[in-house]
């Protein structure tokens, strides 16, 4: 049985990482400062398993580590838009928050460091015209958020190369899935229909993303832990790659239930964003070489969502 600590289990990627660290029947420790962003009814779902244990603390003020064996950090501030407005708590949380994870794991050096498993993401690398980026290939990132994932990075190499800190760094595309906060694309848009308003498109939607759902990001690393080594880097790509025009028509195509892929910009905004990336890509063949491989069909996630957004409104 391992023992693992989850930082910010009460948000998106963290509830599916948490769940399914539960169900291989591991113990996990659960760390959320409870955000705008978090879930807390996750936690009707999470406590009542007698292995979760949960601390409600910013991963700044966490004073030691009980023993385990990884230390799963998917706590941080991840809206591009935000981060852009003030990139202040951008670097609280994603900066220093990862600094004082890794001195909390040197403090136990005495016994055995557990190891720490940290939640990058594929913008760390900036943008791509033709091609995927791999894992060795250089940091250019291009806004303020992935720019402090990129430091924590670095921070991560310089912790494993001074101190023998052991790691490793995933490197998701975009996430989708139900819970996730209404500031991201998929569940803003339909929120936005829902209120009548117009959805807000940046760069007329022509940017394009890789989509990956949470419940694959999860089950990578759950691979990455029972099969993967330790003080290496796995990109993790999702199976769908497409413009996010696309995927805008998709949510109003099933959210009218009809086809209204002609008349489509009759229900959007076009929004110009500051350091646009064009695109991202990344060649995950690393971890598919672990037996991984992205399982969600993306059309019919996709329905599944909006949907459910569209029954269940979130303010």
């Amino acid at each position: 049985m391992k023992v693992v600590y989850v930082t910010g289990c009460c948000g998106f990627i963290g509830g599916y990482v948490t769940r399914n660290c539960l169900s291989q029947g591991w113990r996990v420790i659960g760390v959320d400062k409870m955000t705008y962003a978090s879930n807390p009814e996750l936690l009707n779902e999470f406590e009542p398993n007698p292995n979760f244990k949960f601390i409600r603390s910013d991963i700044n003020d966490l004073e030691r580590l009980m023993e385990c064996d990884y230390v799963i950090n998917t706590a941080a501030e991840s809206h591009v838009d935000n981060s852009i407005v003030d990139s202040k708590v951008f670097m609280h949380s994603n900066v220093n928050g990862v600094h004082h994870l890794l001195e909390l794991i040197l403090h136990k050096r005495q016994f055995r460091m557990p190891v720490f498993l940290h939640f990058s993401t594929d913008e760390v690398y900036g943008d791509i015209e033709n091609g995927s980026h791999t894992e060795v290939d250089i940091l250019k990132p291009s806004n303020p958020y992935s720019a402090s994932k990129a430091a924590a990075d670095m921070l991560v190499y310089a912790w494993a190369r001074t101190f023998n800190v052991p790691y490793v760094i995933v490197r998701p595309t975009n996430n989708y899935g139900i819970g996730q906060y209404v500031e991201k694309l998929i569940p803003k848009s339909t929120k936005h229909l829902s209120l009548d308003k117009p959805i807000h498109l940046h760069d007329h939607g022509d940017p394009v993303r890789t989509w990956l759902h949470a419940n694959d990001t999860a089950r990578a690393v759950h691979t990455i832990i029972e099969s993967g080594a330790v003080n290496e880097i796995y990109n993790i790509s999702g199976n769908a790659q497409l413009p996010n025009k696309t995927v805008v028509q998709q949510i109003i195509n099933t959210y009218y239930d009809k086809d209204l892929t002609n008349s489509w910009r009759h229900y959007v905004e076009n929004i110009e964003r500051a350091g646009q990336d064009v695109r991202y890509s990344v060649d995950d063949s690393k971890l598919k070489s672990l037996g991984w491989q992205a399982v969600a069909e993306f059309e019919t996630e996709l329905k599944n969502i909006v949907l459910h957004y569209k029954e269940n409104f979130v303010w």
